[in-house]
């Protein structure tokens, strides 16, 4: 049992991760809007037994309609399909033999540079793209950090020894140290405002959360309803999957889908830029 309380007292009670508020506002004309989902490869392992998973996570995309999607561990097969063609910009991180998870940002807006980070000695990695958003360039990253490769039940947790627990926990917190401070020496280097997506396999208790996060805003905390949880840890509301956005914008919506078709949930938000209000 011991195990088990380590990993749920680092995930879940060091802060407040409730927000209250009666309901989750509308995104008006002119906003701004980013999903991100980690759509776990469109369940083509079939983790869920359901062969419509995957239209079901594009007929989600669409009905959502955002101007920007991040997705983490992306079904490869679909870089050339027509299922996401209202989106006229897209950069998917794939090469065959590469062995990195697939990560997709899917624009509205016009891509106008791209690139990887390529964190070292692992299969995660982040991604990023520079789009015109309003006669102004903003840069997007992807981010997918190392996994700690936990099953999300207490009782599969439970049988696995502490010693064993502790020591792949360690090695995967101090990669994810690494990887972000890989991405806080991109991030510095350019001058344009940002938003941050992804799935950080951490909480936002966690000091690579709080490094990533600097003086950004997390969308949860400043439009967000109930708990946030983007992840299905059973029992227990998770959030591990983040936008972020620069101070320049201002956040106006957050939404967190209910919706199983993935082991993660999506969650989108938007915002203007301050000196478009």
């Amino acid at each position: 049992m011991m195990s088990a309380v380590v990993l749920l007292i680092g995930y879940l009670v060091l802060g407040t991760f409730f927000k209250f508020k009666s309901s989750e506002q509308p995104i008006d004309k002119g906003e701004v809007s980013v999903m991100s989902f980690n759509t776990r490869g469109f369940n083509r392992s079939e983790m869920i037994k359901d062969e419509t998973i995957s239209d079901q996570i594009v007929s989600l995309v669409k009905e959502a309609d955002p101007d920007i999607v991040c997705f983490q561990e992306f079904d490869y097969t679909k870089k050339e399909s027509a299922d996401f063609a209202q989106y006229k910009h897209r950069f998917i991180d794939f090469e065959y033999g590469h062995k990195k998870v697939v990560l997709g940002i899917y624009s509205k807006l016009p891509i106008i540079n791209k690139g990887s980070l390529h964190f070292p000695e692992s299969s995660n990695n982040a991604i990023y793209v520079d789009v015109l958003m309003k006669n102004d360039t903003v840069r997007v990253y992807n981010m997918h950090l190392e996994s700690h490769k936990v099953v999300p039940t207490v009782e599969e947790i439970t049988k696995e020894p502490k010693s064993k627990l502790f020591r792949r926990m360690s090695g995967s917190f101090a990669k994810q140290q690494e990887q972000v401070a890989i991405f806080n020496e991109h991030r510095e280097a350019t001058p344009y405002k940002k938003i941050v997506c992804g799935d950080f396999n951490n909480t936002q208790f966690s000091n690579v959360y709080h490094v990533i996060k600097g003086d950004m805003q997390d969308t949860f905390m400043e439009q967000g309803k109930g708990y946030g949880r983007t992840f299905n840890f059973k029992y227990y509301p998770v959030r591990i999957d983040f936008i972020l956005v620069d101070k320049a914008f201002k956040v106006k919506t957050h939404k967190n889908f209910n919706v199983k078709l993935s082991d993660h949930f999506p969650i989108m938000a938007s915002f203007d830029r301050i000196g478009d209000q």
